[in-house]
């Protein structure tokens, strides 16, 4: 039985993750911050965490929680949104609020995780849910400009921990425009089917996709 790690599961792709892995017979442990979340999480079947990946103190005792656990799969799914162009600077609280749940959140779970994700059995694998828009290489305009400068860094800092963690398969990957709060109602996926491509992608990888940019499908994006 695989055991599973969600980071941010309390809805959306992070929820349906947790719906998948448990159906297929997965044992999962999922994070939430808040009590209503964690309830969605008990309902399904997983061991439920309150965490909360704002904040440093709370994403710090993670390795606590996890203490003598062996994982499989270990997604990092948190992440919120801001919209605003480049003709608008970020105020301090909204910038602080993007950077630490997309950016700052991911590299403190990293060295706590990463180390048990290496002791899979089974070739462990840590995927963190970024966004094309984060793709210096193609940007199209600056809307969503802390939330792209933020997906931006998410993507540098997974290859680079990549060479410190190399019993680890580490990716970067995004879940395509998907329907969701954050999505809107007329993206083309639905949380389903993106969830559902993206096991699939999780599931093909090898050492060769270490520290990889991955479209939900599996393609490889050109640049990062």
């Amino acid at each position: 039985m695989a055991t599973v790690l969600v980071i941010g599961a309390s809805r959306g792709i992070g929820l349906e993750f947790v719906r998948q892995y448990v159906t297929e017979g997965a044992r999962v442990i999922a994070t939430a911050r808040d009590a209503t979340g964690l309830a969605r999480l008990r309902e399904l079947g997983a061991t439920a965490l309150k965490v909360d990946v704002a904040d440093p103190a709370s994403v710090s005792g993670l390795a606590w929680l996890l203490d003598g656990e062996s994982i499989d799969i270990a997604l990092y799914v948190a992440g919120v949104w801001s919209d605003h162009g480049a003709t608008t600077p970020p105020t301090q609280p909204e910038f602080d609020r993007v950077l630490h749940t997309n950016v700052l959140g991911a590299m403190q779970a990293i060295p706590q995780v990463a180390p048990l994700v290496a002791t899979s059995r089974q070739g462990g694998r840590f995927a963190f849910i970024t966004s094309g828009m984060g793709q210096i290489g193609a940007v199209e305009s600056s809307y969503g400009w802390t939330y792209r400068v933020s997906k931006a860094a998410l993507n540098m800092a997974v290859v680079a921990a990549q060479h410190d963690y190399p019993g680890t398969i580490m990716v970067a990957l995004c879940p395509g425009w998907v329907q969701t709060d954050m999505g809107g109602a007329g993206a083309p996926l639905t949380v389903q089917q993106s969830v559902t491509a993206m096991r699939a992608t999780l599931a093909g990888l090898d050492a060769g996709h270490k520290g990889a940019f991955l479209h939900h499908d599996g393609r490889r994006y050109e640049t990062f």
